[in-house]
Formats: C-alpha cells, sequence, structure tokens
C-alpha cells in the first residue's frame, strides 16, 4: 500500500503543480488544508509561493503549524519547498522582522546586490553535494541541476544541517537535511527529471 503524501494548503503556492509532479511518477499525493488531515499523513510536503509574513501568518492562523511541529516531532517524513523551506528557520528578514517555525536555527536573508548580480536569483543551478548520503540525492548525477526562484536564503547556524550547496555567487544552503526533515530552496517539481527522481526518493522512504 502507496505511503498517504499530503501536500500542505495555506494558499500561498502553486499546489497544483507539485501534486502533477507526484503524479507523473505515479505517486498519488493528496492537498488538504485540514490539520486533522495533516496529522494523519504518512508523509507531508510544504510547498510555498510568496511573502513570509503572510505565510507564517496563515499556518498559525490555521492551526496547521502546531500540526506540522507534532507531525515532525513524531518522524514523519517531512519536504519543504522554496518558501516552505525558509519557514522552517527561526525568522526571516523579508519586509520586517518575522517569527518562522524554528525547526531549524538560522535566519532568511536577502541576497546582497552586487553589479551584474540579477535579483530574484532565477533559472537553472548546479548543486555542491556536500552530504552525498542524503537520502533525496539517490541516483542523481554527482553535480545536479535544479531550478530556483528567490530573492532570499537561510543564514543557517549549524552547517551540520547543510546537505547541498549552489552558488550565486558566494555558496548558500540550497538543501537541509535532519533525520525525517528535508527541505530546499529550489523546486523540484520545475526541474524535470532531477527533481521527478528526488521527489521519487522522498516518496520512497522507510
Amino acid at each position: 500500500m502507496a505511503d498517504d503524501i499530503v501536500i500542505v494548503d495555506y494558499g500561498l503556492a502553486n499546489l497544483r503543480s507539485v501534486q502533477k509532479a507526484f503524479e507523473t511518477i505515479d505517486v498519488p499525493a493528496v492537498i488538504s488544508s485540514d490539520p486533522s488531515r495533516i496529522a494523519s499523513a504518512d508523509k507531508i510536503v510544504l510547498p510555498g509561493v510568496g511573502a513570509f509574513r503572510d505565510a507564517i501568518a496563515r499556518l498559525h492562523e490555521s492551526g496547521l503549524a502546531g500540526t506540522i511541529r507534532t507531525q515532525l516531532d513524531g518522524g514523519v517524513p517531512f519536504l519543504g519547498i522554496c518558501l516552505g523551506y525558509q519557514l522552517l528557520f527561526d525568522r526571516s528578514h523579508e519586509d520586517g522582522v518575522y517569527d518562522g517555525l524554528g525547526i531549524f536555527p538560522g535566519e532568511v536573508v536577502a541576497f546582497a546586490p552586487q553589479p551584474g548580480l540579477k535579483i530574484p536569483h532565477m533559472g537553472w543551478n548546479t548543486l555542491d553535494l556536500t552530504r552525498p548520503e542524503c537520502p533525496l540525492f539517490a541516483g542523481l548525477p554527482p553535480e545536479p541541476s535544479f531550478y530556483f526562484v528567490h530573492s532570499y536564503y537561510p543564514n543557517i547556524t549549524d552547517s551540520r544541517l547543510v546537505a547541498a550547496t549552489a552558488d550565486y555567487p558566494t555558496p548558500f544552503p540550497a538543501v537541509v537535511w535532519k533525520s525525517n526533515i528535508f527541505a530546499t530552496q529550489f523546486h523540484p517539481e520545475k526541474s524535470q527529471a532531477n527533481g521527478l527522481r528526488l521527489l521519487q526518493n522522498f516518496a520512497e522512504l522507510r
């Protein structure tokens, strides 16, 4: 029997694109905003596009923040994507200072303006797999490319959490991993074969 994968709907993501990516690899995934539904999930995906402030407010108002924390503490496999990745940290400095879920230590900060550097960082970028043993990387090439769209990134205080970095123009954390918790700054659902392989690896976690 396939695991029950639930994509968290808090009103700020192209949820259908994530669901379609799972469908492409024949993995069923449901979209839900119901805390009780997420509390019963075998695996959780938290995507996100938009403003950190609005996202964290909606997670708290809906009761989803507490449910997600409980599931993470219980060892349920979790995948955060883009904004869903940034929400895991202590706080963000996007248009103010806002507390995040506090799962990982660190601050979400903006890329520093530099001559010739386009912000947001948008397009394909290669990963340096600093922890190649991460289960999400199984079957990927040594320097896989993924699709990014973001202006902020987490400044992580515990480098042991970082599973991969990307350069823009200096290295920033692109993947974090601790136990059952995985998160990517890039969009696997927009990253063609490499992204589908990563989602397949997540679906196959035991």
